[in-house]
Formats: structure tokens, C-alpha cells, sequence
């Protein structure tokens, strides 16, 4: 019997008690373009973004985390501070772990589903 085929595509985000981002997608992926970039200019045209947009979000997340995530510095560019790097590392492992359980999840229900209805 031939049907529609389903995928599931979620999102994390990390919230602070009032909600506001501190990390998603679309910050890590400027956190992993400054890593190897060591600068917002150079990430905002490899993300195809405006300098102030990348900036307002890496001080959005400061704010919103309470935590210094960069040190940028004229000479030697900007990189991230020890806490940005373990968020960044601890947001890719919650990422690739909340993706793996989702998948699981909704293979055991679907293909439940999809035998009952055989």
C-alpha cells in the first residue's frame, strides 16, 4: 500500500527563565564560523548576514545566558571564551542527542501506525 512518506524535523532552542534565546541553529552556526573564522565580519558574509545582525545575537545570548561568549580583541580577532565553547559543545551534544531520541520516537510510532493500517 503506497502512502506519503513522513520525515520529522524538529528544533531546540535553550531559553532563559524568561524566555529569551540564548542558543539555537542559527547561533551555533555563527559560533562555529567565528571558531574558525576569528571574526564577525568575516562570519557575517559567510552566513550571508548583516556584521550588526551576527553581533546583536552574540550579545543577545551574553545577556540572556549572563555569560561573556566572546573576547574580541583588534589585534587577534574575536574568538569565543571558555564558556562559549562549552556551550557551543554542550548545545551540538544536546542537538545530535534530541535529534537521535526524536527520530526513535517517531519511527516506533509511525511504524506502528503503518503496520496496523496494512
Amino acid at each position: 500500500m503506497g502512502g506519503i512518506q513522513m520525515k520529522l524535523r524538529t528544533s531546540q532552542l535553550l531559553l532563559n527563565d524568561d524566555g529569551k534565546i540564548i542558543m539555537g541553529s542559527g547561533r551555533m552556526a555563527i559560533f562555529e564560523s567565528l571558531q574558525h573564522t576569528g571574526s564577525i565580519n568575516q562570519t557575517a558574509r559567510e552566513l550571508n548576514m548583516a556584521y550588526k545582525t551576527v553581533w546583536s545575537k552574540i550579545k543577545a545570548t551574553e545577556k540572556n545566558w549572563g555569560q561573556p561568549v566572546v573576547i574580541t580583541d583588534r589585534k587577534t580577532g574575536t574568538r569565543l571564551t571558555r564558556e562559549g565553547k562549552d556551550l557551543l559543545e554542550k548545545y551540538r551534544r544536546l542537538k545530535k542527542d534530541c535529534i537521535h531520541a526524536d527520530d526513535c520516537i517517531f519511527q516506533s510510532i509511525f511504524q506502528i501506525r503503518n503496520n496496523q493500517t496494512s
